[in-house]
C-alpha cells in the first residue's frame, strides 16, 4: 500500500474515483445531484498554474483503490491555514483494511507541513460508520447542521 499526490497523469483516474464518490453519496443520501466536472477541468483546477486543490492517492498493488481530495482555507481571525477534506473514498473491496485511516494520516502529514491548525469536513447523517472511523482518528464533531456533523481533527 502507498499514498501519493496525485500528478495531471492521474486526472482520468480522479475523474473515475469522483464519480465512484458521487455512487457512494447518494447510496448515503448525502448527496443527490450530478457529477459535471471534466478530465479537462481536473487537469485545469488541480494542476494548472493556480491549483484550488489537491488529492492523495491510495495505491494498492500498484492499482489506485481511493483517494483524499482537500484544499487549504485560512483564516483572518486566526491567522492560520486550515484544511478542508472534500472527499475521501476507498473503493468497495479494500474498506475497513486500514487504508482509509492511512490516508488520513498522510492528510495529516500534509496539515502538519503546511501549519495547519485543523481539518474540517462534513459527512452524510446516514454514514454512521464513518462517523466511528473520524471518532478514532480523534476527529471531534464541531458542530451539527441538522443530523449533518461537521468534522474537526486539530493539529
Amino acid at each position: 500500500m502507498n499514498v501519493r499526490k496525485a500528478i495531471k497523469r492521474d486526472s482520468r483516474k480522479l475523474l473515475e474515483l469522483i464519480g465512484d464518490k458521487a455512487d457512494f453519496d447518494r447510496k448515503m443520501k448525502g448527496f443527490s445531484g450530478e457529477v459535471s466536472t471534466t478530465k479537462e477541468k481536473i487537469e485545469r483546477t488541480l494542476f494548472g498554474d493556480y491549483p484550488f486543490a489537491h488529492a492523495l492517492l491510495l495505491e494498492v498493488n500498484g492499482e489506485v483503490q481511493g483517494f483524499a481530495l482537500f484544499h487549504y482555507r485560512y483564516s483572518s481571525f486566526s491567522g492560520e491555514p486550515s484544511i478542508w477534506l472534500d472527499d475521501l473514498l476507498v473503493v468497495d473491496q479494500h474498506r475497513s483494511k486500514g487504508f482509509g485511516a492511512e490516508l488520513m494520516q498522510v492528510l495529516k502529514l500534509e496539515a502538519e507541513k503546511s501549519l495547519s491548525s485543523h481539518i474540517s469536513w462534513t459527512a452524510s447523517p446516514h454514514n454512521t460508520k464513518a462517523h466511528d472511523f473520524y471518532k478514532k482518528l480523534g476527529a471531534e464533531v464541531e458542530r451539527m447542521d441538522g443530523k449533518r456533523p461537521y468534522f474537526r481533527w486539530t493539529i
